[in-house]
């Protein structure tokens, strides 16, 4: 399962039991986003949290860094036997807003921040996968 945590909203991918694809799961308000994770857990396994780094393009930690950490510290109370790995999530919103521009979808569609989260959150656990293959 992986996160593109934002102070509004957090993106959530998850991948298929055979650990081929990431799907967008959902977007979930930073303090719902424990309950929502509980619900899963109760239907699906999840191995490990995923998590993007915020990062400047220089590499040095974005500003919103402590953010992140923080709802690092929140998952490992809650879930402390699922291990979290980081993500460089460097230019993952950039790639939503194209993935989502060359989707076809309307003017409309295209401006929905839920979507951009999620896909965010998809292209982080994507990259993830595709470091960690054997």
């Amino acid at each position: 399962m992986a996160f593109d945590y934002g102070t509004k909203r957090i993106g959530i991918a998850v991948t298929d039991p055979m650990q081929i694809i990431a799907t967008g799961l959902d977007t979930v308000h930073p303090k719902d986003i424990v309950e929502f994770i509980k619900k899963y857990l109760l239907t699906e396994q999840v191995e490990a949290f995923i998590i993007g780094e915020p990062r400047q393009m220089d590499g040095t930690p974005s500003e919103s860094l402590p953010h992140v950490k923080g709802f690092s510290t929140i998952l490992k109370k809650a879930f402390p036997n699922v291990p979290q790995f980081w993500v460089d999530e460097r230019f993952t919103s950039k790639l939503a807003h194209q993935t989502i521009m060359e989707s076809g979808l309307k003017k409309s569609d295209r401006r929905n921040k839920d979507r951009v989260d999620a896909i965010a959150a998809t292209i982080i656990l994507q990259y993830y996968m595709e470091q960690h293959r054997l």
